[in-house]
């Protein structure tokens, strides 16, 4: 299991540059040791295992065919900007394999567990995957259900309300404003609807923050939102910042994975639009306080990125 938590760590080093293909880690242990590690870096680049056995030192190669290989995600079988990761541990002789979870993708999904057993070695699968699923959410979401991975998020005052008399209002303190723009540069898109984009022009970008900005999205009642567009143009992850209505249209619709709600706890106003409700059916995941200002994180009940199989 602590060769598992070692994928994962290793495959965080890739949140910013492996999409939007997923974070891997690979760790190749042989005698009771770690001989070598990888991770995928970079879309387009080597692969977790691909990088793992490159760092084998050539004292240590004899001992690959007795060798275990954890990997936090299914090696995958097909030809795509890399060769198959399962035909590289083929051929590498190794003994057994060990992975986290099952790749969603279609043209993975079981092909590269099997490849590796038809070949002989041993594969077990499930170590650690609840935490592996999690670190790929997105990813896994994004294939899994065939449209992006959906944050609903909001700035509330403390009696709930998202402005001042519908004019705009400064709820998140700079350090939280930095944390949003750091949670849009992990994102492909985000989306506003008409009436907060008319009337607050927000910029929407990571201006305070270092990373790309998301691709900026704004509907209407003429321009409505089609997921099925976006999982064809490859937008894994959306934020949808609001308004108040464009919120509460994709909650009634049960049309998100997360929910992220900041509350200005010291602040109030009289009257203004009243911040959308969190569903009943909901766990908190996380709950973090930054001075004045609390954000808590909502998932469902049901965690959506546990394999359904």
């Amino acid at each position: 299991m602590r060769y598992m938590q070692r994928c994962l760590q290793l495959a965080r080093n890739g949140m910013q540059n492996a999409r939007p293909n997923p974070m891997v880690g690979a760790v190749i242990v042989a005698e009771n040791r770690i001989i070598g590690e990888g991770y995928h870096v970079r879309c387009g680049e080597g692969h977790a295992e691909v990088n793992a056995f490159a760092s084998v030192r050539p004292v240590d190669e004899p001992l690959l065919h007795k060798a275990t290989v954890y990997v936090s995600l299914e090696p995958c079988s097909h030809y795509g900007k890399t060769p198959p990761c399962a035909d590289l541990i083929i051929s590498k002789g190794v003994r057994r394999v060990v992975v986290g979870c099952i790749d969603e993708f279609a043209e993975v999904k079981g092909r590269g567990i099997k490849k590796l057993r038809d070949a002989g070695i041993e594969v077990t699968v499930g170590v650690l995957e609840d935490e592996c699923r999690e670190l790929n959410r997105r990813f896994l979401t994004f294939h899994r259900e065939q449209r992006p991975y959906i944050i609903l998020k909001w700035a509330q005052t403390a009696n709930g309300f998202i402005d001042n008399h519908g004019q705009p209002l400064a709820i998140s303190s700079p350090f939280t404003r930095m944390l949003s723009h750091k949670l849009r540069a992990q994102a492909d898109a985000i989306l506003v609807g008409r009436v907060t984009n008319e009337r607050e022009h927000p910029q929407l970008n990571v201006r305070e923050w270092s990373g790309p900005a998301p691709k900026r999205l704004v509907i209407d009642r003429q321009h409505p939102l089609n997921l099925s567009s976006l999982h064809a143009h490859g937008i894994q992850s959306l934020i949808v910042e609001g308004g108040a209505q464009t919120l509460r249209s994709f909650i009634e619709d049960g049309l998100w994975d997360e929910i992220r709600v900041e509350t200005a706890l010291t602040m109030t106003v009289a009257d203004g639009t009243h911040a959308p409700s969190v569903p009943a059916d909901v766990l908190v995941t996380d709950t973090q306080c930054y001075g004045q200002n609390i954000i808590v994180t909502y998932r469902h009940t049901t965690c959506p990125t546990r394999n359904p199989h």
